[in-house]
């Protein structure tokens, strides 16, 4: 019960402190995916909502985060859950509308501009494809990723 007081205490605190975006992006719920014959595969219609969908793909003990989703030009985006600058905390991003925000910085990016631009806090690209009715993400992809996390 003391713990559960404390914990409750910490999460007013940090709601107080932060957006409530950035607080909700912190605790954002990344399913975990497997791969097979070196590719990570996603239905595309679980991604097709416009919602980012977060995802981990453990590599020998480091859990690699990134997000998929359909922008408002049709296109199926992937990024991993960090950037060039921000990765060191951890926080990752969160969505608002068709942008996705900085859980460490609160800067903004347009959803359609995920994969086309890269470097300081925009959400670092990772290649994917779309093979039929799948999302293909390559492992050696994710794991070229791997010093975001």
């Amino acid at each position: 019960m003391k713990f559960f007081r404390v914990f409750l205490l910490a999460a007013l605190v940090l709601t107080a402190a932060a957006p409530a975006s950035a607080f909700l992006g912190m605790f954002a719920k990344h399913e975990e995916v497997r791969a097979e014959n070196g590719r990570v595969t996603i239905p595309v219609d679980r991604v097709s909502d416009g919602k980012a969908h977060y995802f981990r793909f453990q590599d020998g003990g480091t859990e690699l985060k990134f997000f998929v989703l359909k922008s408002s030009d049709g296109v199926i985006r992937a990024a991993f859950d960090a950037c060039d600058v921000c990765f060191r905390e951890k926080k990752g991003y969160s969505q608002d509308k068709d942008f996705m925000v900085c859980n460490n910085c609160g800067m903004k990016f347009h959803s359609s501009r995920i994969n086309e631009v890269a470097g300081g806090c925009n959400p670092s690209p990772l290649k994917r494809s779309v093979e039929g009715d799948a999302v293909v993400v390559a492992v050696s992809d994710l794991v070229a990723g791997k010093g975001y996390f």
